[in-house]
């Protein structure tokens, strides 16, 4: 499909904040080596990054300056001899080794970043990145307000938080309250990468900037919705964590819901952190409570076992290293969910994820009505395909469009024409920042739209409590489900589609 893509350069915005450090807790650590010092070494590659930005980065193992710019170095650039001007940059790098529960370790921290605003002009200013697990946020938070490295006294001070933000609703809420003691709710910024990948965001351009497709985007054109993340790869080195989570806190509570209500929000009346962020809320308070439904009716739970592939093999989930032998996790989840209002009554959402699935692969289907009458006799209605835009997130960026059309030749010959339009396809789009740079640079601007509020999370955990429950109690109304490793999942998650009537998206 050929593309036309004009850039309007008059229509095109973005800032570039000033003066700050950028302070990287874990940073010896696998997130920060993978996805934060690329994404920042990206953003100065962009001219997005101020000459007055330093990077500070500390952790547990000991290591002087110079080594750490070295692992920045390769981070980086791999084997590749920087340039002048990235050696330059890799000067700004520096680091401090101590315990995060040890007053010391603040004490060291508070002396360096009072040697880079005197060495590159930070202003004093500093944005806190927690690539942590959770329950050292409050220590750490606690300790920088102790050091007073949180005070907001002629600059600022943001701490950004990973998820998972608590383990269930009552985890949530105390680690809110934690955190409240010692920042205000305008200084925390809750990272979902998610929501900074750039088809995501694309998601609202589409909807509020064309008028084609807001009027047909509610329950009297739109039949469903289908939400998907599936991940060819099994639990690799993570079944310490994920064992202890599952599928379900591992990414439908988090980042499919706030996918879900990108999709379904009302429209805000600006693109602004708070009037964005509340029509999220919104949407969150008017999915239909799982309380009130029974959940064998819209859910499945599944977890994998081995593919009995030879050319493609793969262990089943409990012999994964380090999962118990009789875990009974959840791998992969199917849910059926209903938004109880004008807009969206009574069209199912459907969601699902799951790991060693056939392929990587996250988009979303939007299955539009079918047509009420055929006027070409002899077809009836039933005999056109209906209409069905796709928002691909990852791979292959872009979007699609399915529509009925009559091939050329015969009088009346029916075809379904597959519109397809993918960012690698076209040069002025083709490279697109990662995530990570999407949201760092946000935090640096102080631009909080595309962080996750409290009371979101808040909401998302109470919506998700029934369920999580009743699946640690191991519920026979949902029970475990098994499905082979590189499958589409368990046949169990059919029944959800209306009982069978429907089929789920080939992955």
């Amino acid at each position: 499909m050929n593309v036309s893509y004009n850039v309007k350069e008059e229509l095109c915005i973005e800032h570039t904040p000033g003066a700050g450090a950028i302070v990287i807790f874990g940073a010896s650590g696998d997130l920060t080596k993978r996805k934060l010092l690329p994404a920042i070494y990206s953003l100065f590659q962009r001219g997005l990054l101020s000459p007055k930005v330093a990077v500070v980065g500390v952790a547990r193992t000991a290591m002087s300056h110079d080594e750490f710019r070295e692992q920045v170095k390769a981070s980086i650039l791999g084997d590749r001899e920087p340039s002048a001007e990235e050696l330059a940059f890799i000067e700004r790098f520096s680091y401090v080794s101590g315990q995060y529960t040890e007053p010391s370790t603040y004490v060291a921290l508070r002396k360096e970043l009072e040697r880079v605003a005197d060495a590159h002009c930070t202003g004093g200013n500093a944005l806190f990145y927690l690539a942590m697990p959770p329950e050292l946020f409050e220590p750490i938070v606690r300790e920088l307000h102790g050091a007073k490295l949180l005070e907001e006294v002629g600059s600022w001070s943001r701490v950004i938080i990973e998820k998972p933000f608590g383990h269930d609703l009552e985890s949530a809420i105390a680690l809110d309250e934690s955190l409240k003691q010692y920042i205000t709710e305008e200084q925390t910024y809750r990272i979902d990468h998610y929501l900074g990948k750039e088809t995501v965001q694309n998601i609202l351009m589409l909807r509020f900037a064309n008028a084609i497709f807001e009027p047909l985007w509610n329950r009297k054109y739109i039949e469903r919705v289908e939400i998907t993340v599936a991940e060819e790869l099994g639990v690799e080195k993570r079944a310490g964590y994920y064992d202890g989570a599952g599928a379900l806190r591992d990414m439908v509570q988090n980042h499919m819901i706030q996918v879900l209500s990108l999709i379904a929000m009302e429209p805000p009346a600006s693109f602004n952190a708070d009037d964005y962020r509340d029509e999220i809320a919104k949407l969150i308070s008017s999915i239909r409570g799982l309380h009130r439904q029974k959940l064998g009716d819209i859910a499945v739970r599944g977890q994998y076992t081995d593919s009995g592939n030879t050319e493609r093999p793969a262990p089943e989930y409990r012999k994964e290293e380090n999962v118990p032998p009789t875990s009974t996790t959840e791998t992969y989840v199917a849910l059926k969910l209903f938004i109880d209002n004008w807009r969206w009554r009574d069209v199912p959402f459907y969601l699902r994820t799951g790991k060693r699935l056939p392929k990587k692969s996250s988009e979303i289907a939007i299955t539009f009505k079918p047509i009420p009458h055929s006027i070409f006799k002899p077809f009836h209605a039933k005999d056109f395909n209906q209409n069905v835009l796709v928002l691909r997130m990852q791979p292959n960026e872009g979007m699609g469009l399915s529509l009925e059309v009559k091939s050329p030749g015969s009088k009346l010959s029916v075809n379904t024409l597959e519109m397809d339009f993918s960012y690698s396809n076209s040069k002025e789009l083709a490279d697109i920042p990662d995530a990570y740079e999407r949201l760092i640079l946000d935090g640096l601007l102080g631009d909080q739209t595309l962080f996750v509020r409290n009371d979101a999370v808040e909401k998302s955990w109470r919506l998700f409590k029934p369920l999580i429950e009743a699946w640690e109690r191991n519920d026979e109304e949902t029970p475990l489900c098994f499905y082979p490793a590189f499958s589409e999942g368990p046949k169990e998650a059919e029944e959800l589609l209306e009982g069978g009537s429907w089929s789920w998206r080939e992955i």
